[in-house]
């Protein structure tokens, strides 16, 4: 492990006010994330952790307390400078996999790289290509989404979340829309790129997911109740 984690969450809040009601999401959240730990968080619905996913990925911003990245403190940004940290530090895998419906599998994987200075699109398009060798998708290059199954819509995700080498892969419920088939192919792909490098964040309420973790953070009413470590399940082949 490194003498400064990746992901550091000192005493983090974050409130909704509606109406002039207060709902406190998260309360004095203390995390650290070590480069390449593969971790997921559970609890029950409204607990706080997809609240807390949307933190980490820069998607909203804390109402309280400090959030850093590789040391430098990414609370107060704003929205373009958290666009811009987002784009080259983080890599997002949703539930919905969010492909674009009218581009094509290369096109929605390309997309991360259409503010990406000084890559031509020959060598863009080869990252693609070997983004999409990785998920085992490159045969469906020129395919649409409605033209695949959802495990591979979600493999096609996973490619456009590697795409530009991010420090981290942040995913959302990643099998929530797959059968059990299609959610383990997702997870051995998970497996297999954490066991290549990648550091994952995943919120879950899937079983089989938390499988996949050495580390699982639970939460309850806004709050880590538990940071338990956990025998990892073997990789298998897809």
């Amino acid at each position: 492990m490194s003498a400064q984690p990746l992901i550091r969450l000192e005493r983090l809040e974050k409130a909704f006010i509606t109406e002039k009601v207060e709902t406190r999401a998260l309360h004095q959240i203390d995390l650290d994330i070590e480069n390449g730990e593969y971790v997921c968080i559970t609890g029950p619905s409204g607990c706080g952790k997809s609240t807390l996913l949307s933190l980490l990925g820069l998607l909203d911003v804390p109402t309280g307390g400090h959030y850093y990245i590789n040391g430098f403190d990414v609370s107060d940004l704003n929205r373009d400078e958290r666009a811009r940290i987002r784009n080259r530090e983080i890599g997002f895998v949703f539930q919905s996999f969010n492909l674009i419906s009218d581009l094509t599998v290369e096109e929605n994987v390309l997309l991360p790289l259409t503010y990406r200075k000084g890559m031509t699109a020959a060598d863009a398009k080869a990252r693609a290509k070997a983004m999409l060798d990785k998920v085992e998708m490159s045969h469906r290059l020129d395919h649409f989404p409605a033209q695949l199954s959802g495990g591979q819509q979600q493999r096609v995700a996973i490619a456009r979340s590697l795409i530009n080498e991010p420090a981290m892969i942040l995913a959302d419920e990643p099998t929530g829309n797959l059968d059990s088939k299609n959610a383990e192919i997702v997870l051995d792909l998970l497996r297999q790129l954490h066991a290549e490098g990648s550091t994952i964040c995943m919120v879950t309420h899937d079983p089989r997911s938390v499988e996949s973790v050495a580390r699982q953070i639970e939460m309850l009413d806004g709050q880590i109740i538990a940071d338990t470590a956990r025998p990892v399940a073997k990789v298998v082949g897809r």
